[in-house]
């Protein structure tokens, strides 16, 4: 069967994901989580890859990140893979795949969906029941985006600093993402379009990216863009 084409661009950010093989643990202590993120770290420096928010789970992660080139992520993935597979196989003597195939992932109307991705995102361990809100997950970006720690990984993306004009104002307005409740419409929207790898967006974006490429990049189920209101 032939590999669904990427549609990434320079620019254009991208929600990524990456499962362990047959929804497998990947993550099994807290040196794991670290040397993950030091690869990530290494990986997006070297590849040019922007990453705005992030959530590692036991047996998958989830990125969303702005690409320099279109083979920035792929590219990423392929390092940190080259990096953390071998050092987990070694580290719990276990042999084989690591990860479930290719990353998904799909382009993201910044405009529309930037922000509905970001929570979504960082959203996961309390959806999944392992904590009652995202402060309280050490392995996620929501600290850096929302409070302010200091995380090297994090780079931030325009959009979120036009939200105010000092970072404590930008990150209180992040807050506020997290305050309203996450309707299916918009999980099932942000779900669909990552597995499918279709463009999350407006019809105009879609219309756009079909232009630069040159061919069409597929249509999901209308949603409500989510964002928020600035004051």
């Amino acid at each position: 069967m032939p590999r669904k084409p990427r549609f990434y661009q320079a620019g254009v950010p991208v929600h990524a994901f990456q499962r362990g093989h047959n929804k497998e643990a990947v993550f099994f202590d807290d040196e794991d989580y670290l040397v993950y993120l030091r690869c990530l770290k290494e990986s997006s420096d070297k590849y040019g890859c922007h990453i705005h928010a992030y959530v590692l789970m036991t047996n998958h992660v989830h990125l969303l990140l702005t690409p320099e080139k279109s083979d920035s992520i792929s590219l990423l993935f392929q390092n940190i893979g080259r990096h953390f597979v071998p050092y987990i196989n070694k580290t719990y003597q276990r042999r084989g795949s690591l990860w479930e195939g290719r990353h998904k992932g799909n382009i993201i109307d910044t405009e529309n969906y930037l922000f509905a991705c970001m929570r979504y995102i960082e959203m996961n361990p309390v959806r999944a029941n392992m904590v009652n809100h995202p402060a309280k997950y050490r392995w996620s970006s929501y600290a850096a985006n929302s409070q302010g720690i200091d995380n090297a990984i994090i780079h931030k993306h325009p959009q979120y600093q036009a939200l105010a004009l000092t970072p404590a104002e930008q990150q209180q307005a992040y807050q506020a993402l997290f305050d309203v409740k996450t309707d299916k419409e918009e999980l099932e929207l942000i779900r669909s379009s990552l597995h499918s790898g279709t463009p999350l967006g407006s019809d105009k974006f879609k219309q756009q990216i079909e232009i630069s490429l040159g061919r069409k990049v597929g249509k999901n189920t209308k949603g409500r863009p989510i964002g928020i209101k600035k004051t």
